[in-house]
């Protein structure tokens, strides 16, 4: 008979029950996840959106000690600055970092993405344009005059202006003294 209804189109309140249990159970584990994990924080500028995760809170404390910190946040750095591209950033980098954490499948230290590590770059230029634009004309570009790869330079030697000193972010070990 459920079966006869379903298929004339005749909706059974059985089915109707189970479509409106489903749909709630969905709708109340998609609120809790989001309310979990801080999610309308991520559409802030605020640094400490970026340290919700566990996983990023020595990237947070070594922003505060870097020499940046009074003039440039997370978002200043590594998201475009134009609304749309900004935001469409936050959402691709926000699926891919909950994917990552949930399955508990990414690299550790954390090590930033080529897409990511191109707007690191740019924003790189767009703030200190005036003084870079000279050695950019000369050659010196994303990834040097060997290479191409569109890796943000800038950082190759100024490491330490967006996140301080290196240690526990994956920079080069120092030998015990």
């Amino acid at each position: 008979m459920l079966l006869r209804n379903i298929l004339l189109g005749a909706p059974s309140r059985t089915l109707v029950l189970a479509a409106a249990v489903s749909a709630g159970a969905t709708s109340g584990l998609g609120v809790f996840t989001a309310r979990y994990a801080g999610a309308l924080s991520y559409l802030s500028a605020d640094p400490k959106a970026c340290a919700n995760c566990h996983i990023m809170q020595q990237q947070y404390d070594s922003w505060q000690k870097a020499s940046h910190h009074t003039v440039a946040t997370c978002v200043d750095c590594h998201l475009p600055h134009a609304f749309l591209p900004k935001y469409l950033a936050k959402a691709e980098n926000g699926y891919h970092h909950s994917v990552a954490f949930t399955r508990q499948d990414f690299a550790e230290p954390i090590r930033i993405k080529r897409a990511n590590g191109e707007r690191l770059y740019e924003n790189c230029v767009r703030c200190h344009g005036d003084l870079v634009h000279p050695l950019l004309a000369s050659g010196l570009r994303k990834g040097g005059s060997e290479r191409d790869d569109a890796t943000a330079f800038c950082v190759h030697c100024h490491a330490n202006v967006g996140h301080g000193e290196q240690a526990g972010l994956g920079g080069p070990r120092r030998q015990a003294e």
